[in-house]
């Protein structure tokens, strides 16, 4: 169980291949960790914040942790690990 509080966000879209897998390995992590998954569709976000489809659209899916790019295409599992037990 996570202490600290950590937030993790995945950006997608609608189509995209590789966030269905991302989704379902950050949801097990999460799991493990305690945490809830934040999902985001940028195209849909984009009405109250075209800056989010603007800054990650066009490399999705991206992981954020704590409002902050983590990683993108893929899940950085090792990485995410040692960041959420901090």
């Amino acid at each position: 169980m996570n202490d600290v509080g950590h937030e993790v966000t995945l950006l997608t879209r609608a189509g995209c291949g590789a966030c269905a897998p991302a989704r379902e390995r950050l949801v097990a992590l999460c799991e493990e960790f305690g945490l809830e998954l934040t999902c985001i569709d940028v195209d849909e976000a984009a009405t109250e914040d075209p800056e989010l489809r603007a800054e990650f659209g066009d490399r999705l899916p991206v992981v954020l942790l704590d409002g902050r790019e983590h990683s993108y295409w893929e899940v950085d599992e090792e990485r995410l690990r040692t960041d959420l037990r901090k």
